[in-house]
């Protein structure tokens, strides 16, 4: 484990041996009520595409499809981020620049199955107008703008449902997702790792499959890595804070701080 101020040093004088990982939705953008408007905060996109060429690496781990992320984030429109790895639905996705493609696990057949019963069953269960939405490797049902006791009453038979289909049952911020692969955010953070020369790694996300992410750190730093533990704040949950290094107010101040990080490597263009 390593401080913020630590990290700050580390950033000014040595920023190739830093590997900077982030979570998308309540990290890097904004929670939104439909999920496929959500955008990269733009000072975060700004500082990011500074930072990209400058870090030993820079990755996106999230739940959502590589594709999606990637369009919503406009990565390609910025040339920072040429080297960004990206690892979609908690690492059952890869893509990075070394091979240009997207490479994952195979569509599930039971997927086809949610995403064609779950509005009747949602409907059954008192939550016709709860979102669902298709992840290619797994069903995500959207409970923001739900009353409280609609969003409650669909948890345990969207639990049970999963364990009956033999699925992974994640859930996040008025969010509940069915997916078909048990890879975590560990996994894909320590894939990440492996294929880097870094001597310091830091991982900053919001929600309960972020979770997986800290333990990852906390395996490397039993190895000597030098790790922080970030946390995107929010009202809505507040599982990482506890286990975090640095407690940010949301997506404003995880801009915020990645525009510090960036005007430590970037000074011309922090004086502009």
């Amino acid at each position: 484990m390593t401080s913020a101020d630590d990290l700050l040093e580390t950033v000014a004088n040595d920023p190739a041996g830093v590997l900077l990982a982030l979570d998308f939705d309540g990290t890097l953008a904004p929670i939104v009520v439909d999920p496929t408007t959500a955008g990269v905060h733009p000072r975060s996109l700004a500082a990011l595409d500074r930072l990209g060429p400058r870090l030993g690496g820079l990755a996106i781990i999230t739940g959502r499809p590589v594709e999606q992320v990637r369009r919503l984030g406009d990565f390609d429109a910025h040339p920072g981020l040429h080297e960004l790895f990206v690892r979609g639905q908690y690492g059952a996705e890869r893509w990075s620049p070394a091979t240009g493609v997207v490479e994952g696990a195979d569509r599930h057949d039971v997927v086809d199955r949610l995403v064609a019963d779950l509005p009747g069953l949602l409907s059954a269960w008192g939550a016709p107008e709860a979102l669902v939405e298709d992840k290619g490797l797994a069903v995500a049902v959207h409970t923001r703008g739900l009353t409280p006791a609609a969003a409650a009453a669909v948890i345990d038979p969207l639990r049970d449902l999963a364990r009956s289909l033999e699925l992974t049952f994640e859930p996040g911020r008025q969010v509940y997702e069915l997916r078909s692969a048990s890879i975590t955010k560990s996994d894909a953070l320590l894939d990440v790792v492996a294929g880097l020369a870094v001597h310091t790694v830091v991982f900053a996300g919001d929600d309960l499959g972020d979770l997986p992410a800290y333990d990852a750190l906390d395996d490397l730093a039993s190895r000597g890595v030098a790790t922080l533990k970030v946390c995107s704040a929010s009202t809505e949950q507040d599982a990482l804070v506890a286990r975090a290094d640095l407690v940010l107010d949301g997506p404003d101040g995880i801009a915020d701080w990645l525009t510090e990080l960036a005007d430590l490597v970037d000074p011309v263009d922090a004086a502009v």
